[in-house]
C-alpha cells in the first residue's frame, strides 16, 4: 500500500516509539541508574532502551540500545508487553518492552548511565522511574512463551501515574 493511502492525517493521534529491556541473571535484574546529567529520569533506575530510529526495526533498536548502553550483546530478545502513554498532548508513546538474555556479565557506562546489576530483592528499595515497581515484577517473569500483557498509562488530575492492564 502507498504512503498516500496510508491514512496519515495531521489531526490523529501519534506515538513515538520506544523499546525497554530486561534481562536477568540467576536473582539479579540489570538496571541503568541514569547518569546526574539525563534530561529525563536523572539518577533514576530504569531498563535499559530508547527511542527507535528512523528506518529501525523494534528489534534493530532493542539491540542498539541494549549495546550502547551496556556494551552487551543483547541474545534472544522476546516481546513481553505492549505499552501506550497518554502523555495528555496530540502525540503519545508506544514502549514495546522485551526481556532477553546475555553471555556475559561485564557491563560498561555509557552517557545514559551506570548499568548495574541489582539483586531482585532490593529494587523495590531503590530511586526507580515511577513504572518500574509495577512492571519489573510482571516482566522479569515472564517466560518465552507467555502471551504478551498490554498496558495503557495515563495522569490523572493530580499528575498520578495510572496503570490500566487488559
Amino acid at each position: 500500500m502507498p504512503v498516500t493511502e496510508q491514512g496519515l492525517f495531521e489531526d490523529r493521534y501519534k506515538i513515538i516509539p520506544r523499546v525497554l529491556i530486561f534481562v536477568t541473571c540467576g536473582d539479579k535484574v540489570l538496571l541503568l541508574k541514569g547518569s546526574p546529567n539525563k534530561k529525563i529520569w536523572p539518577d533514576l533506575y530504569n531498563g535499559i532502551g530508547g527511542h527507535i530510529e528512523k528506518g529501525e526495526s523494534v528489534l534493530e533498536a532493542a539491540h542498539r540500545e541494549f549495546m550502547e548502553e551496556t556494551g552487551l550483546i543483547l541474545i534472544n530478545p522476546w516481546l513481553c508487553a505492549v505499552i501506550t502513554i497518554d502523555t495528555q498532548q496530540s502525540t503519545g508513546i508506544g514502549m514495546l518492552v522485551f526481556r532477553g538474555t546475555v553471555n556475559d556479565e561485564q557491563v560498561k557506562e555509557s552517557d545514559e548511565g551506570t548499568p548495574e546489576w541489582i539483586d531482585i530483592g532490593l529494587v523495590a528499595k531503590l530511586p526507580l522511574v515511577e513504572d518500574l515497581p509495577i512492571l519489573i515484577p510482571k516482566i522479569i517473569t515472564r517466560a518465552e512463551n507467555d502471551p504478551v500483557i498490554y498496558a495503557q498509562y495515563h495522569y490523572n488530575s493530580e499528575e498520578n501515574l495510572q496503570i490500566r492492564f487488559s
